[in-house]
């Protein structure tokens, strides 16, 4: 089996750590370089050749649109696959990311199993791809899988309900995924809440709205009650002080739902 040799770029060490440990343990990657900005990065790159950069988007010295615009300037390398990674959904960063030629993004925290599986995909042509570097210009968009394709949008939605810590087997759990796509596709429902998107919801569940709206909020209180600190914070800690309010269930769905809805628009 060919070894896919991967670079790791982020400006969190302990990420870095975990993240390298994890894909190491697969058979089938091969961990060559670990950088924790986008200068360091980049001198790997002088010495490394990758089949596949996971790339963090906002680092210091020299963040990941820099990163990948030197390595778009390159004509002697073949151009590495690039995962793109981020903890914000903001569209004019990835669509510039987008033009730059990004081959996928996730969205922090993410499903380590969903990473790998995304990874073996991106890299299984390439004893046939031909080396020869990649040219993208202003006019043309690139093959770009994101999280806007059906399939994909579901199982990330999915991961993300579980690392916060949502129980399966509530009715909130199906009721909070079903909000959270219902919103992505259609961003004014959640300025109708209680006029549109719960009773859209009831009637794909057979029962009231104001079920759906107790079960949203019993969802909610269990994750926070039980959920996972780190996590809630990171998706939640620089719009609220998660120690001390929880979201409404209008402000959970939205601001879940414009995370996954910026990577969806911006394809």
């Amino acid at each position: 089996m060919k070894s896919i040799k991967i670079i790791i770029v982020d400006d969190n060490r302990s990420f870095c750590s975990m993240l390298q440990n994890y894909l190491q343990s697969q058979e089938d990657f091969n961990i060559i370089g670990v950088a924790n900005n986008g200068i360091e990065a980049w001198e790997l790159l002088q010495t490394q050749e990758p089949d596949l950069i996971i790339l963090d988007l906002v680092m210091p010295n020299l963040d990941g649109l820099g990163v990948l615009e030197r390595i778009n300037s390159r004509t002697t390398k073949a151009r590495p696959k690039i995962i793109m990674q981020t903890a914000f959904g903001q569209e004019s960063l990835t669509h510039q990311a987008i033009m730059l030629g990004v081959d996928y993004f996730i969205l922090k925290p993410f499903d380590m199993d969903i990473l790998c599986k995304r990874i073996r995909f991106l890299t299984q042509d390439l004893a046939t791809t031909a080396a020869e570097p990649a040219q993208f210009s202003s006019s043309t968009y690139p093959n770009v899988t994101t999280v806007g394709s059906e399939y994909n949008l579901v199982s990330e939605v999915t991961s993300m309900m579980h690392q916060i810590g949502i129980p399966a087997h509530v009715k909130g759990y199906q009721y909070i995924r079903e909000a959270i796509l219902m919103v992505v596709e259609d961003v004014s429902l959640i300025g109708a809440v209680t006029k549109e998107l719960y009773p859209g919801i009831a009637k794909k569940f057979d029962t009231a709205s104001s079920r759906v709206e107790r079960g949203i909020r019993h969802a909610i209180e269990l994750a926070w009650e039980r959920g996972q600190k780190d996590t809630l914070k990171r998706v939640f800690g620089y719009s609220m002080n998660i120690e001390r309010q929880k979201p409404t269930n209008s402000e959970f769905i939205a601001l879940l739902a414009d995370k996954f809805r910026v990577l969806s628009n911006v394809s």
